[in-house]
This record gives structure tokens, sequence and C-alpha cells, in this order.
């Protein structure tokens, strides 16, 4: 393996070299590497837009830059022993006061469920914002440039272009005829369509195809900017708000931040203070102490806050991953069954409702089962969560498939319910606890997540349906970081067995066979060519994932950056691997 990983990083060094080699200087001080600049790119990239994205990053990249050190030095002081904590109220400041977010629009009153997937699958974006085979609609859509999505190059143009074409009520998906089925067109319905929202990218993540002065621009800024610019007037023109999700905030200081950005933009583009609409993801352990604070900063656009439970599984374990009395437990027991999670989300509807914003619940992973018993099974699991949900406060909700909207919208019977207040004490135990046992099937489901998302992540997927749920980065990242965790703590599972790396590889070994014979079964009677394509293409993403599990320092996210437009797929591989210290 150590021989192949050296002459993967040779190819993609000889590979990056060249590639920049032929970048291509626009204007402005922009730069885009040869391969990205596709007919498509030059359509969409006008010169107002690139002058605009050099000015956002010139003002706003250098004070980006020191948000993320300032990540860095927190994670090293919980690493030696800090927890982390509510702010005094000398620095809440006037976040703890009586204040109101800006009125929401009206477009923006019912939220009660809200569905998501990659913003550049165009059928399933179709799909997302028509109504499902019984008729259900979600009130809102979430079109994902972040965990449901691979940032590859061609990805992200598609995205944009599903924007664009949503936002106008044209998009169109034309699926060929196949043996003896026909044709057939999906199109959009403009005048029964859901809230169309935008998530982009995190603080943390760059897009290396787009450079200004030689530095690859933010992700999400560039998302932002280039959606706002491309579809802002146009959903004015018919009433509707501009609307976003902003994922992986982690400080107040990184809200704000945001909201500049929501000024800059508006500013740039002369449309009012105030358009911008976005709810903020909290979804890291340190955002869960600052919601008020975090909200108080974008107020002004403030739409609400999202509990983003799957991202916050995971910030759990990285934040508190040396920490050896706070190991958790299989990730299949955390759910909001735990105190912790519960006082989060209620801290997070009594932060939102008392200042006039909605308060978003967490996501429904399921894809429906293969046999009744299992839907039916599944449904009966999204209801009660979702019962739960509107219980406590909820405005809405997340599904991750169309064949559960309606279970999960019978749950929520009021437009909303920004008249409830939790009763919970004002600042709530939000710190996770070492409770339940860790097991050895917890240990195996999480190496098959792994392996089944790198899989699609080799192949330009950033989620995967697998073993009956909807697997996309942020479960990724929880397998991979409570596997590490374990490691690291030298965990015993409840067997009775010590969770080492000689385990694990044995486990990956183990479960890379299964799943080889899984897929021979599925795949009999095919092309022994394309069996044998598709077992490579497992043994890659099980050698990729147990590189990544294992590694002695544990990175921060699986990735910081986007793919090189160009690189072919042992090259992006490669460059994963390599670039560990994110």
């Amino acid at each position: 393996m150590t021989t192949i990983f050296n002459e993967l990083i040779s190819l993609r060094s000889g590979q990056v070299a060249s590639e920049l080699s032929s970048t291509v200087g626009l204007r402005s001080g922009v730069s885009i590497p040869a391969p990205a600049l596709t007919s498509e790119a030059k359509e969409l990239f006008t010169d107002d837009l690139l002058d605009l994205l050099a000015k956002l990053h010139r003002e706003l990249n250098p004070l980006r830059v020191e948000l993320l050190e300032s990540r860095k030095v927190r994670q090293e002081a919980f690493d030696s022993g800090d927890l982390p904590g509510y702010l005094s109220a000398t620095e809440a400041g006037p976040a703890r006061g009586e204040w109101r977010v800006a009125p929401l629009p009206r477009d923006l009153m019912r939220r009660r469920v809200e569905i998501t997937g990659p913003v550049g699958d165009t059928k399933m974006v179709i799909n997302m914002l028509s109504r499902s085979s019984t008729g259900d609609r979600a009130d809102a859509a979430m079109l994902d440039f972040e965990d449901s999505q691979k940032p590859s190059w061609e990805n992200v143009l598609a995205g944009f272009s599903n924007v664009i074409g949503a936002a106008k009520g044209t998009l169109e998906f034309v699926k060929p005829a196949s043996g003896s089925a026909p044709e057939k067109v999906y199109r959009l319905d403009p005048d029964d369509m859901p809230l169309l929202m935008v998530r982009v990218r995190g603080l943390h993540l760059d897009e290396v195809n787009v450079r200004v002065d030689d530095e690859p621009i933010s992700g999400g800024l560039f998302e932002l900017a280039t959606c706002v610019y491309h579809t802002a007037r146009t959903l004015l023109d018919q009433g509707k708000t501009p609307k976003f999700y902003i994922p992986k905030c982690e400080h107040y200081l990184e809200a704000r931040w945001w909201n500049t950005l929501f000024e800059r933009v508006q500013e740039a583009l002369n449309i009012p203070s105030g358009t911008i609409k976005a709810t903020f993801l909290v979804e890291t352990l340190p955002a869960a102490f600052q919601m008020e604070e975090i909200l108080y900063e974008f107020r002004d656009h403030a739409a609400g806050l999202n509990g983003g439970r799957w991202d916050k599984i995971f910030s759990d374990i990285k934040v508190l991953k040396s920490h050896s009395d706070r190991v958790m437990a299989d990730r299949a027991s955390i759910s909001m069954n735990r105190s912790w999670m519960k006082n989060y989300v209620l801290q997070l509807i009594k932060v939102c409702h008392r200042h006039g914003a909605f308060g978003m619940g967490g996501m429904a992973a399921f894809t429906p089962g293969r046999t009744p018993e299992l839907r039916e099974a599944q449904t009966r699991k999204v209801l009660d969560d979702k019962q739960f949900e509107a219980s406590i406060g909820h405005d809405g909700c997340w599904v991750s498939h169309p064949y559960f909207i309606g279970p999960a919208m019978s749950a929520f019977k009021k437009e909303n319910q920004l008249d409830v207040i939790p009763d919970i004490e004002e600042f709530p135990d939000l710190m996770p606890r070492s409770e339940g046992t860790c097991t050895l099937d917890g240990l195996r489901t999480n190496v098959r997540v792994g392996i089944a998302y790198m899989k699609g992540w080799n192949q330009d997927i950033g989620c995967v349906a697998w073993d009956d749920l909807m697997e996309d980065l942020a479960t990724l990242e929880i397998s991979r970081a409570q596997t590490w965790q374990w490691i690291a703590n030298e965990i015993v599972l409840d067997c009775g067995t010590s969770v080492n790396r000689d385990l694990v590889k044995k486990i990956f070994e183990e479960e890379t066979f299964k799943i080889i014979n899984e897929r021979r079964v599925d795949m009999k009677g095919a092309v022994p060519a394309v069996v044998e394509a598709e077992i490579t293409l497992i043994q890659k993403a099980a050698a990729d994932a147990s590189f990544i599990f294992m590694e002695e320092e544990f990175r921060q996210f699986l990735t910081c950056k986007s793919d090189l437009a160009g690189e072919d797929v042992d090259a992006k591989r490669a460059h994963l691997r390599h670039t560990a210290g994110c």
C-alpha cells in the first residue's frame, strides 16, 4: 500500500504542476485552471461577477484565515484538557438582551418539512422541488453544495446551473430511453414549488479552481455571491426571498463574518439590506454554547437556526477526542434520547423563538427499505422522531427522501410554533457524556459506512444510499472520528476486545470481503468486466477509508479543499491522503 501511495503522490505532484502552469488569468486578479474554464464556466463568470468575487475575497479572506486559525488554537486548548462553555455576560454583550430578528417575509413563515440533496444532481433537484409519488410536497427544498455533494468542479458548475434553472422554474432533465423503457422528461411546475434554499460550503472549505491574487477563494463566499448574482433579481421579481443555509459555524465572530458577506453582496448588487435571509446550522459543540450570540450577529438577515444533529455528533467527538472520560458510545445509539442532545435542541428553540426566529429540527436519514415491512418500520421511526420534535417546539424538520415527506408533515399541525418557548434553565448542560456501550457491531457499522462513502466519493458522489440510510459527509465524519477516538483511547468493547489498529485493520478486511460478496450477488448476470471494475472500486475505497480512519494525527475534516479540475481519480485519491493537515 505504501508503494502505491507514494506513486500516487508523485503522479499528483506532477499533474498539479502541469495544470497550474496552464492556469488562465481572467480579470481583477482572478485565475482559473484551463481544464476548469469550460464553455459553461465562461458563460457563468461574467466580468461583473469576477470583479465582485475579487473584491469580496480581498476584503474578507484575511479575516477568514484569522478565524480558521482561532479554531486551531481553541482545539489545541480542548486537546489539552479545556472544555467549551458559555460566554460570560461581558463577552456576550447585547446578545443576552431584549431584541428581535428583522421581520420574516411571508414565504419563510411555513417550513414544516424541508428536503435536501446534492445541488449538482439535476434529476434529484427536480424531485426535491416537486410532489412525491403520493402527492406530498415539502415546504422547502435545500439545494446543497456542502455535505451531500462532492466538491468536484463539474458538480459545482452543475449546481449553479440547477440553482439558476430552479429560480426561473425552467429546470428540466431528460432520462434517455433504455431497453423497453421509453424516454422520460422531468420538469418543474413553477406554480407548485417549495421555498428554494441553497446551502453553501463552510468557512473552512477552499475552492481551488478559482483563485484571486493566486489565493484559493472561499467555497462558501464563491457560492453565495454567484447564486445571489444570478438568481436574486429573478426571485425578487417573483415575490420570493433569496434564502441560504450556512453550515459549520463555530463562533459568533464567524457569524459576524458571514453577515458582513451578506451586506457586501447586497451593496455591490444594489439589493436592499436585509434581503438575503439565512438559517445557520448549529452543528458544532462550540457553537451550541453561543447560539444567542450567533443569532444576534446576523439578526437583520436571520431566518433561524437549525439543529444539525449528525454534524453535531461529529463535532462532539472531534472536540473532546482527547478526553478519555467523554468517549462516545456507538453512533447509532446517540440521538435525541441523550440529555445533552435534547438540551441542545431545547436551547436552540428557546433562543430562536425568544427573538422571533425559526428553530428547525433535524434530519430523518432513511432511504425507503426494500420490503413493505422495512418501510413500515422506517415510517414509524420517522413519525416518532418528528412527533417528538414537534412536541418540544420545533417549527419544522428535514428529510432526505420524498417518501418520508408525508409522515414527517403529519407531525407538524401548525404553520409554525414561534409562540412556543421551552421551559428549560437559562444555561442548560450541553456537555456530552460517556453513556452507553461501545460494541463490535458499532465498529463494523463505522467501517462499512467508511467503505461505502469513500467509494461514492471517488466517483464524485457526496451522498450514498447504504444499508437503508442516506450516508453523507456528516455520517462519514462521525464514523471515522469515532473509530479514531476508540483507537486513541484504547477502548474495550462490550465483548471484552480492545480497539487498536490491528483490530480495525482486521474489521476492514472482513467488511470489504462481505461488501464485495454482496455486490457480486446484486450484480449476478452482469458482464464480468463490469463486475470486476466494481470490485476494484470497492477495494480502492476500502484502502482509502482504512488509511483515513487510522491516521496517527486526526484530521479536522475529511478535506478542506475542492478537487482540482482535470485530475484523474487516482490523483484525487492521492490528494486526499496527502492533505491530511487540513
